[in-house]
């Protein structure tokens, strides 16, 4: 069999790591093509996104809006393996019961979930569901809150620092750098939704994603020393999330 180009096997890297979704025959898995598949997870998004936006789309023409909505959200954890959602519940225990970087840490390793991991889950998905709910505009709020919002976790691993270094960690060699042509492959998604958009209103969604980023970064930094997988996963979901608020502001509905 031909082998894939290289930009190929670093897409089904990323593909397979990030997602439950299969590669073909052929991909060359490797530690070298995974520390540098992390550009392709804005894309890998947008694919999340589409798979949603299908659901929802199929679904509403034959259930109640509310179920759809519903049954889109699943496909998107099914797809992902709840991803990004174990790491925003990760974070919430380590973040909520723990005091110094290394109890934090500890805590976030745990595979059990706490309260607080718990509380983060629920409500998550439930701001989701009510925000989604209450959008006219969801293929397109779904499309870009999934790419967009992995598309800040990558500008944590372009900013920042890792700093746990252990055989258990589920973003080990992933999350450890990206370099600026990684960034601009990592941006493509984005900025193809929003030529295609040409919605100045929608384009105004980078300031709260922008912000949102920042101050998980700063929080991050502070509390120890830089960003962990689980971290990533948490800034994904809070971008998300932000993401579809933003949708539901009154001279975007």
């Amino acid at each position: 069999m031909k082998p894939f180009h290289p930009q190929v096997n670093l897409f089904f890297n990323a593909l397979v790591f990030f997602t439950r979704i299969p590669a073909p025959a052929g991909v060359d898995f490797s530690s070298a093509n995974l520390s540098q598949a992390s550009r392709y997870l804005p894309i890998i998004g947008l694919l999340i996104g589409a798979i949603a936006a299908v659901i929802w789309w199929v679904t509403s023409q034959l259930l109640p809006q509310p179920i759809a909505i519903l049954l889109s959200m699943l496909s998107t954890l099914l797809a992902t393996g709840a991803f990004h959602e174990d790491g925003l519940a990760d974070c919430a225990d380590g973040f909520g019961g723990g005091w110094e970087k290394p109890q934090i840490l500890t805590i976030m390793k745990d595979s059990r979930i706490g309260a607080y991991g718990a509380i983060a889950l629920i409500m998550m998905l439930a701001l989701k569901f009510s925000a989604l709910s209450s959008l006219t505009h969801i293929i397109t709020a779904l499309l870009l809150g999934h790419s967009l919002s992995r598309l800040a976790a990558v500008c944590l691993i372009y900013k920042d620092s890792y700093v746990q270094d252990d055989a258990q960690s589920k973003v080990k060699p992933v999350a450890r750098t990206i370099d600026k042509q990684g960034m601009l492959v990592a941006a493509l998604p984005a900025i193809l939704i929003f030529i295609l958009m040409a919605d100045i209103a929608a384009l105004l969604v980078l300031i709260p994603v922008t912000l949102t980023t920042l101050g998980c970064s700063f929080y991050f930094n502070k509390r120890i020393g830089g960003y962990t997988g689980d971290c990533l996963g948490s800034c994904q979901q809070l971008n998300e999330l932000v993401i579809y608020l933003w949708f539901c502001l009154p001279w975007m509905l």
